[in-house]
Order: C-alpha cells, then sequence, then structure tokens
C-alpha cells in the first residue's frame, strides 16, 4: 500500500528549531512519531499534525496549485495470481472468467498493439493472436473494443488502439510481464504503455 507524501516548508527555521527545542524540553520520554509529527506542525503555527494536513489541500489551492491526486492502490496479491495466467514470453495463456481479472488482462494486450496506427482486421487478427495462447482472436477483438481499448469503424475494416492511461494495477502488471520477459532476453524491452513493442 503506497502512502501520501506531504511535503513540509518553514519560512524560518530557526523559529522551528526554537519551538522544538521548547518542546522537546517538556517531554518526560522519548516522544513517539506522532509525538513529532506533532511537534513540527505546532512549530509551524497549526494545532498539531492533523490540522497541517486537513489545510494542505487548501492552500495549495489558494496559491493556484491543485492538490495531487491520491495514488490508485495497487494489490499485489492479484498481481502475482494474474501473473500466472501469462507464460513466459508473455502470452495470455487462457481467458480469465472474473471481468475485473479479464479487463485487466487486456489491458497487457493492448499494450502490445502499435500505437497510432490503423489495422485490417486480418492485420489486427494477427497481432492479438501473437497475444494469447488459447485461440481466440475475435473474442480478444471484441473485448478491447467493449472495454474502450481499441476502436473499429462501424464496417469493421479498421482498427486502432486507443491512446489513455491504464490503470495503477494494469501499470503494475505489464511492468512485471516486461521485467519478465527482459530478464529471459538480455537487453529485452518490456511491453510499452505507449509507442509501438517489439515483436
Amino acid at each position: 500500500m503506497s502512502r501520501t507524501l506531504l511535503p513540509f516548508h518553514s519560512d524560518d527555521i530557526s523559529a522551528l528549531a526554537r519551538s522544538l527545542k521548547g518542546q522537546l524540553a517538556n517531554c518526560e520520554s522519548q516522544p513517539s512519531h506522532l509525538e513529532l509529527l506533532n511537534m513540527l506542525a505546532r512549530a509551524n503555527g497549526y494545532r498539531n499534525f492533523q490540522h497541517y494536513r486537513a489545510s494542505l489541500p487548501a492552500e495549495a489551492l489558494l496559491e493556484g496549485h491543485p492538490p495531487a491526486p491520491e495514488p490508485e492502490p495497487v494489490d499485489l496479491a492479484r498481481i502475482r495470481l494474474l501473473l500466472r495466467m501469462f507464460d513466459p514470453g508473455g502470452k495470455l495463456a487462457h481467458w480469465p472468467s472474473k471481468r475485473s481479472r479479464q479487463e485487466l488482462c487486456l489491458w497487457v494486450i493492448w499494450s502490445k498493439l502499435p500505437a497510432r496506427q490503423v489495422f485490417a482486421e486480418k492485420e489486427i487478427n494477427l497481432l492479438l493472436n501473437d497475444c494469447h495462447l488459447f485461440g481466440d482472436h475475435a473474442l480478444l477483438r471484441r473485448w478491447l473494443c467493449d472495454y474502450g481499448m481499441m476502436t473499429r469503424t462501424r464496417d469493421g475494416r479498421e482498427y486502432r488502439r486507443v491512446e489513455k492511461v491504464p490503470p495503477a494495477e494494469a501499470i503494475e502488471l505489464i511492468r512485471r510481464l516486461g521485467r519478465v520477459q527482459a530478464g529471459k532476453h538480455s537487453g529485452g524491452q518490456g511491453p510499452a504503455l505507449h509507442g509501438t513493442t517489439k515483436r
């Protein structure tokens, strides 16, 4: 689980040190982690650490800098389970039964499709066949379009990968599969999130 990074700044380091020295002198024992956070916050003019943390988003907006979004959590246990669905070459061995797993596996397939190129149906079928072992490119083609990862014209003649940022768990799965493949092929590159990948 990732933690939120909180910036800390003091306009007067000397005043900060004096305040900390005074607060530490009043401690009967070594302060805990939370007590140290409270001391730092009070030395900077806040009531306590919670007050400081709650004030950060409002201060960022006042300064014209919206706060960065909280990072998405990544379920590493699920990533490890999904890694077992791919062979050593990074090909999907079988189609998952759960929709949440299907979507993450499709992001891996998506990452192997060349970006910003138009493909005929036969061409996209060949690309998809290079990404899996269960012999159903039509299923992958349909679900990539249904999940909004790929578009096709109304007549089904042209296909194109949709360029967008995958969710955090998909990025982690793509990276880990890339590391596995890179380890098996000296100097190899993992799947690219944007741009053409080597096949």
